[in-house]
């Protein structure tokens, strides 16, 4: 009984093991977005996070625009100046 019990344990804390080392590898990497859809609106620049270009193996190049509520893409910036 006690070999079982450590055999289980042992394949729990590989799984455990394998599950937290997927996650790491994905985090450090880049974005994962790929756009096929863009808006041609102007965004306000006070709105505006955070500005990611898409990898270059995606189907159209573009930009996913973080703003304080939303992602966009857009395939130029498009600034509105306040």
């Amino acid at each position: 009984m006690e070999m079982k019990m450590s055999c289980v344990c042992l394949v729990l804390g590989l799984v455990l093991l394998m599950t937290v080392s997927s996650d790491a590898t994905e985090a450090t990497g880049h974005p994962v977005q790929c756009c096929f859809n863009f808006v041609r609106f102007q965004i306000p620049e006070d709105n505006i996070i955070k500005v990611e270009k898409t990898y270059s193996s995606c189907p159209k190049p573009g930009y996913v625009v973080t703003t304080k509520k939303n992602k966009f893409c857009m395939e130029e910036i498009i600034l509105k100046k306040n």
